[in-house]
């Protein structure tokens, strides 16, 4: 690990201000930076410390939905009795994420902001556009199991990680945030993250210094809801395919419906035309298809994860199918 300096901000826009500083990363639980950091991945020269700002706080907002601070724990906002009840499948997707000493750790928006976990990102030996812009994409060809079908570019097919993502995703989050001159944003979860085209390493539409703050949770959806993640092991292990699914309606029809992914998009997916096939669907095999067919219009297989293109088929039926009781 190379040498930095470190500082403890007390306030989000003083952190906000000394983060935008050439060299300067936010530190808070560091279950991702401090293993990239260990790796020579990440190299700043200036840690800035955020735990002290006061935004590890759930609250109610006035319409009825939540406020999470950036700094409220995974196991925290997991074990919270309001998520647990109006937003079950943000709960579950939290709890099949990393292991209980991570998500202890894990803040709501670290976890946002984690970087891939792509082997070849990880292997400085390895061309990556992502870690070196400009070196290559080693898993094109290389082993590539875990990695994108959706929102892939020459340059880049590694997926995004998180689960919280997902299922925040599929609520319709918004993101809060602060930015070097102290202005607020307020971010629809889906505008958060890029996709990766020719610059790769830009990840997401921040600007420099600025700092997520909390993400607000709009009033429980009406319906059912479900998370579902498809890994190669029980638990400790990232999705090869996971649906976030907030459905209303039976058998008879759907009278609303979203699905959010995660394990095969290069940033946490959601199709509107999707959505849309949803409402007013009656589930039978035919619907289904062609709702698959939706999601799945432009995706692509690089060989190791071809896969994954069946694999969410299934998917998607299973879920649609348990959501209304089929």
């Amino acid at each position: 690990m190379r040498a930095f300096s470190y500082a403890r901000a007390h306030n989000a826009s003083e952190a906000a201000r000394d983060g935008a500083a050439a060299g300067s990363k936010f530190i808070a639980g560091g279950t991702n930076l401090l293993d990239l950091m260990k790796l020579q991945i990440e190299t700043p020269a200036r840690l800035v410390d955020i735990n002290r700002i006061g935004l590890d706080k759930i609250e109610a907002t006035a319409d009825g939905g939540l406020r999470i601070g950036a700094l409220v724990r995974n196991s925290d906002l997991a074990a919270d009795m309001r998520v647990r009840t109006a937003y079950p499948l943000l709960s579950r997707a939290l709890l099949s994420g990393a292991s209980a000493q991570l998500r202890n750790k894990a803040t709501t928006g670290g976890n946002l902001l984690q970087r891939t976990r792509c082997y070849y990102f990880y292997d400085t030996s390895k061309p990556c556009n992502r870690r070196e812009p400009g070196s290559g994409c080693a898993a094109l060809q290389g082993f590539n199991r875990v990695h994108a079908i959706l929102g892939t570019s020459e340059h880049c097919i590694a997926s995004h990680p998180s689960d919280m993502a997902v299922a925040m995703l599929a609520l319709d989050a918004v993101v809060e945030t602060v930015t070097a001159e102290g202005t607020a944003r307020s971010i629809p979860l889906a505008g958060l993250h890029r996709l990766p085209g020719d610059t790769p390493e830009r990840e997401t539409n921040l600007a420099a210094g600025e700092l997520i703050t909390g993400v607000v949770l709009p009033p429980a959806p009406a319906g059912v809801q479900i998370y579902r993640k498809i890994r190669d092991r029980a638990s400790y292990a990232f999705a090869l395919v996971s649906v976030a699914a907030v459905i209303a309606g039976d058998e008879g029809g759907i009278s609303s419906g979203r699905l959010a992914f995660g394990g095969i998009g290069a940033k946490p997916w959601r199709d509107a035309a999707a959505d849309d096939a949803l409402t007013g669907m009656v589930p039978d095999a035919r619907s289904l298809d062609r709702l698959s067919d939706t999601v799945l219009a432009k995706a692509a297989g690089h060989g190791g994860n071809d896969f994954k293109i069946p694999l969410t088929r299934r998917a998607i039926r299973a879920v649609v199918r348990e959501a209304v009781g089929a």
